[in-house]
């Protein structure tokens, strides 16, 4: 099992590029986003999505974003700029501390990878629609 979190546009407005990144499982792909539409079923205005094993949900609460990660919708998080200052919080946290989360159970990396890409996309689109899909 894994986390999913997706951000897309809220309306019909043209995405920002042709070529999108996608990651899975912490490899980053890029897809043209005509193969990306035809190939997995997702809101037709995505813009990035990327997903993280379950097993690093223990990590990302010590660092204080696994609600924002997980269970957006149960913080009143709806928009890429709502989450971000909640990940700039546990990004720091991750950094300051790594072998603290080393001991926890999962690749602290991966962890690390996957909040570093996923705060950088919604610092540049803040007001992307996000969801999370566990």
């Amino acid at each position: 099992m894994s986390l999913d979190v997706y951000l897309y546009l809220p309306s019909e407005e043209s995405p920002r590029e042709e070529m999108i990144i996608i990651e899975r499982d912490g490899i980053l792909e890029s897809v043209s986003r005509e193969s990306w539409v035809v190939s997995v079923p997702h809101h037709p205005y995505e813009i990035y999505t990327a997903n993280i094993t379950h097993n690093l949900g223990q990590m990302a609460a010590e660092a204080g974003i696994y609600k924002a990660l997980w269970r957006p919708e149960e913080i009143g998080i709806r928009y890429a700029k709502q989450i971000v200052p909640i990940l700039e919080k546990g990004l720091r946290a991750l950094k300051h501390n790594p072998e603290h989360f080393k001991a926890f159970e999962g690749k602290y990396e991966s962890l690390l990878r996957f909040v570093e890409r996923y705060l950088h996309e919604c610092r540049g689109n803040p007001e992307a629609f996000l969801r999370a899909s566990r």
